[in-house]
């Protein structure tokens, strides 16, 4: 039944892509239809918004591929909190960026770059919310993702506070992490899918010390990882015993490693007990999500086109549009 229902999404994700026209009623939830397929060029405000950012991106990209890891981190981190207004952006000692669980949160001057060359052209008129989200879909489609229609009229957020940052840990249950992406208004699929982005990116030590030594507070390592991956990572991430003491990166994906790329051997490792992240691993402890690791993990196309859907709805949640908010002409700070 799970299977059935994912290659239903599939296709309803193929053909979305290539005729945004047509199925997009069937797919798109309240706050996706409230934004517009090619905005800025509908309604001829800035016809060229989106190949100005696409190029800025594939420049940058050159120079840096990280900055595919770091910027769907940073949208995740701006869609799951407020909604997609660009509210991680803003700058202020209380500000969402500040906050613990956005700790080493990057690709703020990415954006900053992309911007400043969008005020140049089109002044006052492409949203920091709109930037983010194509600039995100264009430097993972140069990693290995699918180019994903993204819908834009987004407008920029007037608040941002740490308060509000309710980011889970990455080693909470699978009942858990479900509850929190279906308050997002996200389903089972959304949330097997956009855990794949740990396909690529690094994160701290500190994030998966107690899979290694205190698991659940047993004393003892996670009794299902594999044994040869623990003694890996064992070997990265000493125990935390000393106060200072240095907090190392490993790669979310050994397999992909320092090459940031879009894979779906991501599933493989999930399959296999070789996940580093905790979340990630439990996909593999109920049926519907151990289904679909093994549908992704089998068939990498199948994967990016659940890709495409499960961002789009993402880059959907509490959008701001019309009246809303504001166009900030800086990124990090209101006009």
């Amino acid at each position: 039944m799970v299977m059935k229902k994912i290659f239903l999404a599939v296709v309803a994700i193929g053909t979305l892509s290539l005729f945004p026209g047509t199925a997009e009623a069937a797919v798109m939830g309240p706050s996706m239809q409230k934004l517009t397929w090619h905005f800025y060029k509908v309604y001829n405000t800035c016809e060229n918004a989106e190949n100005f950012v696409r190029h800025q991106v594939e420049i940058l990209y050159k120079n840096d591929t990280t900055i595919a890891p770091k910027l769907l981190r940073l949208l995740y981190s701006d869609c799951f909190v407020t909604g997609c207004d660009a509210s991680v952006l803003l700058e202020g000692p209380n500000s969402e960026r500040n906050a613990p669980q956005n700790r080493g949160l990057g690709a703020f001057v990415i954006i900053d770059k992309i911007k400043k060359v969008l005020e140049q052209r089109c002044p006052g008129i492409v949203s920091c919310a709109d930037i983010l989200n194509l600039a995100a879909r264009d430097a993972v489609h140069l990693a290995g993702a699918p180019s994903y229609p993204v819908f834009t009229g987004r407008r920029d957020g007037l608040t941002s506070d740490k308060q509000t940052v309710d980011l889970p840990s990455p080693s909470i249950s699978w009942d858990a992490s479900m509850a929190y992406f279906k308050s997002r208004g996200l389903n089972v699929l959304d949330m097997a899918t956009l855990l794949g982005s740990h396909s690529m990116g690094r994160t701290h030590c500190s994030y998966i010390v107690d899979r290694l030594y205190n698991f659940n507070k047993t004393g003892k390592p996670s009794p299902t990882m594999n044994k040869t991956f623990l003694s890996e990572m064992a070997n990265k991430c000493p125990p935390r015993t000393k106060k200072g003491q240095t907090d190392p990166l490993v790669y979310l994906n050994p397999d992909s490693g320092s090459n940031h790329s879009f894979t779906s051997s991501f599933y493989t490792r999930v399959l296999a007990n070789k996940s580093v992240l905790e979340v990630d691993q439990q996909l593999l402890y109920n049926e519907d999500t151990k289904q679909i690791s093994e549908e992704f993990s089998a068939s990498f196309e199948d994967f990016r086109k659940s890709f495409a859907l499960s961002m789009s709805k993402m880059g959907s949640i509490n959008v701001l549009t019309k009246n809303e908010g504001e166009i900030r002409r800086d990124c990090r700070r209101r006009n």
